[in-house]
């Protein structure tokens, strides 16, 4: 993958992408489909069809990642299937919103199991296949603005994905040179389920509060990841990249703007 002008083509490489069966890891496992890689998926639940592109669909395993053997056994079975294991994207993970005063022990560790143990089980196992790889291999963590901005009901999840951050951060400097480990925080998606994330309005009311006016297509945040795992990005490891649309636009901002132009702030909802 020398030649830059084909630095995107993953033709004979393999892709693992956690939690790969629908919304953003979909679009991630299409994008290294298209371009030519084999895609391993995995999902607590079978699909109703696993994601494909240009005529190849990704194979799929069921699998419990927070289970440590389950996480070493996906990763052990898509390189048996493929013969190799040179990309790993940790996808997986999420949080319904809850009350820090009030959530459960078990609450809280299910989320931490999901968006940070997770994660490092199966990097643990990747490792063990791509260091002994004449290539290595690069291992991409899909992190969050929680991590650098907690927002109320996501404590849990917050605290989960500034520790992702930081595994991504301690395993780049072990795991070099054979192995890159980078991180991306991901901002508001349109997914198919940002009408229960974002409302009605599929995330119009939200989108007003991003830099860009609009939430992320998937497929922007795909196209960042086939970056971090092609040779143009040889000598990035142990970065942070912003897929975010700029972050949030701070609130003394919007409400100066209102000031400015003698509007007032819209009234919350009661």
């Amino acid at each position: 993958m020398d030649d830059q002008s084909h630095a995107t083509d993953f033709t004979g490489r393999a892709v693992l992408v956690t939690g790969g069966t629908r919304g953003l890891g979909a679009a991630i496992a299409r994008a290294f489909l298209a371009s030519g890689a084999d895609v391993m998926v995995c999902g607590r639940g079978t699909p109703a069809a696993p994601p494909s592109a240009g005529g190849r669909e990704a194979a799929f395993r069921a699998a419990d990642l927070r289970d440590p053997a389950e996480a070493a056994g996906l990763v052990a079975a898509t390189a048996e299937r493929f013969g190799r294991l040179d990309v790993l994207v940790n996808n997986a993970g999420g949080s319904p919103d809850a009350d820090a005063a009030a959530v459960s022990p078990r609450f809280v560790e299910k989320v931490v199991a999901l968006n940070l143990l997770a994660p490092f089980y199966t990097a643990q196992a990747a490792n063990l296949v791509m260091r002994e790889q004449p290539d290595g291999g690069a291992v991409i963590n899909i992190g969050s603005v929680s991590a650098h901005h907690p927002q109320p009901g996501t404590a849990a999840y917050s605290a989960a994905k500034a520790g992702l951050l930081g595994l991504t951060r301690a395993l780049a400097l072990e795991w070099a040179p054979r192995v890159r480990v980078n991180h991306i925080t991901a901002g508001l998606i349109r997914t198919e389920n940002a009408t229960a994330l974002y409302g009605d309005d599929d995330g119009a009311a939200v989108a007003g509060i991003v830099p860009m006016g609009r939430l992320a297509d998937p497929d922007e945040v795909a196209r960042a990841c086939l970056w971090l795992a092609c040779g143009l990005s040889s000598y990035v490891n142990g970065a942070d990249l912003a897929v975010h649309g700029g972050g949030e636009i701070p609130a003394r901002h919007a409400v100066n703007s209102h000031l400015d132009s003698n509007t007032p702030p819209p009234l919350s909802s009661p």
